[in-house]
């Protein structure tokens, strides 16, 4: 336990055969009771590597998508007892070595909901970093920034962590089709920060693979509508 509380570590994985060993490797276990990777589907040995590694597994059986993925771990974690889910990338992108920066905030200052930020001082975003990312990754917090209130640096990391806690608000419903891919994340945050939970931003390092391991599943139209979408339609009053 860390710090008298019960952590889970939540990673969606999908064909990440070449990158989810390290990510296991890389994690200390006495930060996080348990390492669970979310297997979405994958037609490749992501999880049996995961396995192999010393991580849990949690197969799908089918691939739905990041945050249908993200939505099951939630939901063993919650039947598990544990208190806070860590998240982290399947491709080896943020250092696990960083997670008490999303902890103590929660642990030690009573915060619900923390999101770590490469824009902080002390963060930072390395490797073969698409442009496009750069550029979205600085307009999304600036758009949610003005539609839900407050100033955010991120919006779309999903390197975060949270008090499960939440999930039993029933004002909060993960279980929509609409968030089966990344709109879940940016989903539950504006939830958090329209409700009035507590919420903090710390500073975390990005580190993008080379492009030749696949630096990141998302499709540049797609991948970025499914996040634009809940600032659109909660935005609205669409959705709830």
């Amino acid at each position: 336990m860390y710090k008298g509380r019960k952590i889970i570590a939540l990673v969606p994985a999908y064909n990440e055969e070449a990158k989810i060993g390290r990510v296991v490797e890389r994690t200390d276990h006495r930060l996080v009771d348990t390492l669970l990777v979310v297997d979405d589907g994958s037609t490749d040995a992501t999880a049996a590597v995961a396995r192999a590694r010393g991580a849990e597994v949690l197969s799908t059986g089918t691939t739905r998508g990041v945050g249908a993925a993200l939505r099951s771990g939630m939901e063993y974690a919650r039947k598990s007892g544990y208190a806070i889910a860590v998240i982290m990338a399947g491709n080896n992108k943020d250092d696990p070595s960083e997670i008490p920066r999303l902890l103590d905030p929660i642990c030690d200052q009573g915060f619900d909901f923390v999101v770590g930020s490469r824009f902080l001082p002390g963060g930072g975003c390395g490797g073969d970093t698409p442009l496009y990312r750069r550029l979205a990754t600085r307009l999304h917090p600036w758009l949610m920034s003005r539609l839900a209130g407050k100033r955010l640096t991120e919006s779309t990391n999903g390197f975060r962590a949270f008090r499960l806690s939440l999930l039993d608000d029933r004002r909060i419903n993960l279980r929509q089709r609409w968030l089966d891919t990344y709109g879940l994340e940016v989903y539950l945050l504006w939830k958090v920060l329209k409700l009035g939970y507590k919420h903090t931003e710390v500073p975390c390092t990005k580190t993008y693979p080379c492009k030749a391991l696949g630096y990141t599943k998302m499709k540049p139209v797609v991948g970025w509508w499914s996040i634009l979408r809940p600032l659109v339609v909660l935005g609205l009053g669409l959705r709830h």
